[in-house]
This record gives C-alpha cells, structure tokens and sequence, in this order.
C-alpha cells in the first residue's frame, strides 16, 4: 500500500489568516507597497494542501511542495481576511496535485495548482543530514584548497 492510497480525490479543505505588515512586500522591502506578498500567498496555499493531506498520511509521514504554479491576481491590504482552498485533483504513485485559490472576501486574488509529495519523515530527513554532510565537506576541501 502507498502512502497516498488513503487520499480521496476531491477533498477539499480551506484555511483563513488575517494579513499583517509581516505578510505584505513592504515588510521585506520597505519601498513597496503594504500588500499581501505573493511568496506569502503560495506559503498559505502550500499549508492549507499540507494540512488538508495530513490525516490522510500514515504515521511517520509528511508531505513537501515539490511544483507551485500560480497566478497571483489581485492586490489585498493588511487587516483582510484571506481565505485559501486546497482540492485534491489527483495523486499517483508518488505525488498528490491540488487546485489551489485564495480570497480576500471581494477579490479572487489568486489561483493555480499545487504538487506534494508525501514522504517518510526518518528518511527523509537522514538524506538532508547525509547532504549537509557532503555540504561540510565540500566547503572544508574548498577552505583547505584556498590556503595552499
């Protein structure tokens, strides 16, 4: 059985923040505009499709966001509430697609599709060590080559 079994297609799950200057472009550069950031936008998309999987997942199992395409369409202020839905369109053997939309209560402000990929949280996380291993090697082979 894979992880991804479990998952029906056409769940479907929604998830609502209020935007703060910590999520608008301006927090990270101060000359532009106090707007919900795109970054942020696709961040809360990503979550509500997580969450939505999640009790889906075997024990042990997470999901990461392996393709994002979205369009983000409409400018939203601090203080609106946004509201992001996550469906299930389908999944095979390794991933799960999701139609994505968020809504600030008068726009559509953005929409696309979304792929996660539910993995096995000790595996996974062995091969980000074995990598910052390889990483700290690399970066030591560099240092020593520098002081020759």
């Amino acid at each position: 059985m894979k992880a991804m079994d479990g998952i029906p297609v056409g769940v479907s799950g929604t998830k609502s923040v209020e935007v703060t200057r910590e999520m608008t472009v301006a927090h990270f550069q101060e000359h532009m505009p106090a707007v919900y950031g795109t970054p942020i936008m696709i961040y809360h998309m990503e979550v509500a499709a997580a969450e939505l999987i999640q009790q889906y997942l075997p024990d042990g199992w997470v999901s990461v966001g392996v393709v994002v395409d979205v369009k983000h369409l409409a400018a939203t202020p601090v203080g609106a509430t946004v509201t992001v839905h996550a469906k299930v369109l389908a999944t095979d053997s390794n991933t799960v697609t999701f139609e994505v939309e968020a809504h600030d209560g008068i726009d559509k402000i953005g929409e696309g599709m979304h792929v996660r990929a539910p993995v096995e949280i000790g595996r996974f996380l062995k091969r980000v060590e074995a990598k910052t291993q390889r990483m700290d090697e690399a970066s030591l082979r560099k240092q020593s080559q520098s002081v020759v």
